[in-house]
Parts: structure tokens; sequence; C-alpha cells
């Protein structure tokens, strides 16, 4: 059987990543076509025949001819959308270690805007979180080389190198309008997917940073641990904040922990037969070739109904989104925080020689409902503001959609629409953000300059002790602000798409294949 290593979320360049990304990845560079192959376009290969022929022959200096191909593949699939791309030998290795919860770099994840390289976010406990680098900074130059004009696979390759050396990034914060250095020393990143803290008597917060191999042992680990120190749980926080994705097996392995047995997780559905799945909270949709048991089976049943609530944010991506829909689709746990980002596509990675491999987008993913999340995202069910002052500078926050070639959501007619009615209340936003700027004191702007970044699951922690407030039953303080991305759903949201695989019978259901050890990638 051909081995797929199942895959959601970020794809790590060593210390920083491009955009979101759902994965599929094949162990194999061939598969079977049950479609006719399209003909080839000869007059449009002929063109680029004659122009790669013309630039080796014209060009003002000798140009390196795997260079050149390779950067004809690199643009051309990603022109596509926002999560395609061909992966050279370094990212496909980087790609595979990620998932490990170790590598080397910065601890950043990164996009691009307007010519710049913009951090989606700073990983917890790393150089860059540490450093200060907060969501949205714009990184303008990198040891004080100009980043406009450079791709983000030259960015990355900037900001890489040996742990323990330093790199300057000069930073544009739009929220302060100023630009500033800040030096971070390179660093092996360790990520902790799973962390665990006690709160009221009866109440437990869980936080998950990333979903990597270990995520569902560890998430069960943890949960065991809850259990015997709270006999008596009466509720409990699940903080996907800032968590860009993972393992799909992951994802499913999370969701089936608060799930009754055999609950559809998520689906997926494209053009070619694999990519029409669904998920179970089974065994055999979480199992990875690591685990010598199911890390679920003896789970306290305590975990399948206690109350609980769900943190989101715009950097709560893929993974974290097929974790959020599943349990609210269920209605197992309401969700509170922020809109999520908004990603509900899949890649499937294939080797395309023995170190380099095509990430391209193949299918779309659906909640258990049968939506679609494409440029929606998980929207809360109850909108609160990450500070007790309020949130202004979520509207200068980046979302699939925001990306210019982003795919639509083929389940609403009226996206256009809608999207330029969000973009307006975006504006408006924008604009009393600008007066209430505009009118604060020079001592209100150093104070607005020297606030940190909140610490998830710390006292400190507006959003989650509203959580916690929920769960006790007591007022909720929900969004000060103009909720751009909480408008009610749309019909198309209500309805379940035409397109979306639909779950079979329980007694008819079919988990999909597991992975098998012997097949998956090795790095290069």
């Amino acid at each position: 059987m051909r081995m797929k290593l199942k895959n959601i979320g970020l794809i790590a360049a060593g210390l920083a990543t491009g955009v979101f990304a759902t994965l599929q990845i094949s162990a194999s560079a061939q598969q079977a076509v049950t479609t006719a192959a399209a003909p080839l376009p000869l007059d449009q290969l002929r063109l680029f025949a004659e122009v790669f022929g013309q630039i080796k022959r014209e060009y003002v200096e000798p140009v390196d001819d795997k260079k050149l191909l390779t950067a004809a593949i690199k643009g051309m699939v990603s022109s596509l959308d926002p999560h395609s791309s061909y992966l050279d030998k370094t990212d496909y290795q980087e790609l595979q270690e990620q998932t490990k919860g170790r590598f080397a770099g910065l601890g950043i994840e990164i996009s691009q805007e307007d010519g710049l390289v913009k951090v989606i976010s700073p990983i917890e406990d790393t150089p860059a979180f540490r450093a200060g680098i907060r969501p949205g900074d714009l990184i303008t130059r990198i040891n004080d080389r100009p980043v406009r004009g450079m791709t983000l696979d030259k960015a990355v390759k900037q900001m890489r190198g040996e742990p323990g050396t330093k790199v300057t990034l000069t930073i544009f914060r739009k929220s302060d309008d100023r630009t500033f250095p800040v030096t971070v020393t390179r660093a092996v990143i360790r990520v902790q997917s799973v962390k665990m803290k006690l709160l009221d008597p009866g109440y437990a917060y869980i936080r998950i940073t990333s979903f990597q191999e270990r995520t569902t042992p560890d998430l069960a680990a943890k949960l065991q641990d809850i259990a015997r120190q709270q006999p008596n749980l009466k509720g409990l926080i699940l903080d996907l904040r800032n968590n860009g994705g993972g393992l799909l097996q992951s994802a499913v392995g999370v969701a089936g922990a608060f799930l009754p047995p055999d609950s559809v997780v998520v689906s997926t559905n494209g053009q070619i037969p694999d990519s029409k799945q669904i998920y179970r909270d089974n065994y055999e949709n979480y199992r990875l070739p690591s685990f010598d048991s199911d890390p679920l089976k003896n789970l306290p049943a305590v975990f399948k109904t206690v109350p609980m609530v769900v943190l989101t944010n715009a950097y709560s991506a893929s993974a974290s989104e097929i974790v959020a829909g599943a349990l609210q689709d269920s209605h197992r746990a309401v969700i509170m925080g922020k809109a999520t980002f908004g990603k509900g596509s899949v890649q499937t990675v294939r080797p395309m020689t023995a170190d380099s491999a095509l990430r391209l987008t193949t299918a779309y993913y659906y909640t258990p409902s049968g939506r679609s999340i494409q440029n929606k995202g998980i929207l809360p069910d109850v909108p609160v503001d990450q500070f007790a002052d309020g949130d202004p500078d979520d509207v200068l926050v980046t979302r699939e959609v925001d990306y210019t070639n982003h795919l639509a959501n083929t389940q609403d007619p009226n996206e256009k629409k809608e999207l330029e009615d969000r973009e307006q209340r975006r504006m408006e936003q924008l604009r009393i953000l600008e007066e209430q700027n505009d009118k604060k004191t020079p001592e209100q702007r150093q104070k607005d300059r020297e606030r940190k970044p909140v610490e998830f699951g710390s006292a400190d922690d507006f959003m989650m002790q509203q959580a916690l407030n929920k769960l006790e039953g007591k007022p909720v303080e929900q969004s000060k602000m103009l909720v751009a991305d909480s408008a009610p759903k749309s019909p198309a949201d209500k309805a379940a798409a035409a397109s979306a695989p639909k779950a079979a019978p329980k007694a008819a259901a079919k988990p999909a294949p597991a992975p098998k050890p012997a097949s998956a990638p090795q790095p290069q």
C-alpha cells in the first residue's frame, strides 16, 4: 500500500514559514492516473523553450540552467495560490523536521506583504518570542540588507544560520508607526506542543501550540494528570491561539479526545479519488508510526462530557480550525475569541526527485456539517478581545482572504459581496483606530509601545479569564470592537455543501488508510 503522511499546518523553512498550509505528504513520486491526461499545450511549451534559449543567448551574464529552470518552476507553482510551492532540498528536509517539534532558527512564522516579510506569529518560548517580536510586525531589513525585492526563500536563507549566532532584524510595527532594530540569537527550536495548568478548583487549562507527532499521546498524558489532580472536574479550556497547525492525525486525535467514538472530524474533496476522504476519530485515523498503542484508549470518560471552551484567534489555522470546527459543529464546546485564519484547502506534497518536492493544492476540507471555512474561518460563538481595553490592532491582522491570489469559497455564491462588506467594516475599524491614535498623548503612545504580548495561560490572560468566567457561569466581557470577522453566517454557511463529502452511516464507515513507518519520507 502506498504510504501517505497526512499533514496539516505551516511549513517551516528552518527558522520561518511561508504561509499556513494543509498538507498530505506522499512518499512516492508516482501516482496512478485514473482520468485521461490533458494534452500538453505545445504552443506554450514551445514559447517557453524559446524564452529559455533567448535568455541563455542574450542575458547580460551567463545563467546556470538548473537555477533558471528551478526559478521557472517556482514561479509557475506559486502563481496558483498562496499555498502551492516547489520545495528545494532544504525546504523539503525542514518540512519533515518541523513535524517532530525540533528545528533550527529564530522561531517565527512568516509570510510576505507588500514586498516585505510579515511576522505571522512568534513561536512560544523561542528566541523571537523572547526578543519581543509580535504578530503583524514587518521585517524591512535583515542584517541591514533591504528585504524589499527578496523572495521569501531568500529572506529565510538570510535569517537562517548556526545556533548561537546573531541576526539583526529591522522591524516596522504598524500599530506604533515606528521602525526599530531587534537582535535575535539563533537557536535550536524545541516546541512543547501541549501545556497544562490547573485553575480554580474543578477547572483546568490545556494549551496546544502545534500539532506534532507526540501531540495526541502528550495530550492524553496531561488529561490523565488533570483527572488525577481534579477528580471533580467541572470545566476545561482548550487554547488554540497562535497555533498554525501540524499533523492531520494529531488534529483528529485531539478532537477524538473530546468527541464520542466514531465521530466525523473532517472531510476533504478534490478532483482525484484520493482527495475524497472522511476522517472519523478512530485510532486508524490518528495513529502515527511512533505509537505503540492507542493513546486515547484509557482516557477517563469525563473528557467526553465536561463543559469546554475553545480559545481561537486570527493565527489559529489549518489543523486548529479543523479541531475548532469539529467541536463547534458537534456542540461539544463553545468557541471564544476571534475568527480563525480561514484556510480551508489541502496541499499534497509529492517528491519530484530525491531531494525536491511539489506542494500542490489538491482539495478543500470541510467541517462535520459540511461547511467550508475557506476565507471565512471558524467564527467564535462568543467574540472576546485579547485585552480588557479592547483589541484595536485586530484590524491590521492578515488572514487567508487578504492574500491576493487566495482561493474562492466554492460554497458561497455571495462571497464577492460579503468580502466587499467585510472590507468596508475593516476600513471603518481602521478609521476609528486612527482617530483614537490621533487623540493619544505622548504618555499613552509610550505605554502602548511598552505593552508586552500576553502570556497565554497566565494570570494576565484576559481572554482565558473570560473563558473561565463562562465555565463558572459568571458574566463574560465580549468584544468592544466592531467585529469585522464575526458577522452573522450567510445562508450558504448554514446549509451543508453539496460539494462536501457526506458522512456515511457509522456501520458503513471506512477509515482512511493509516501510514506505514517503512515508507515515511526521510530528511535528505
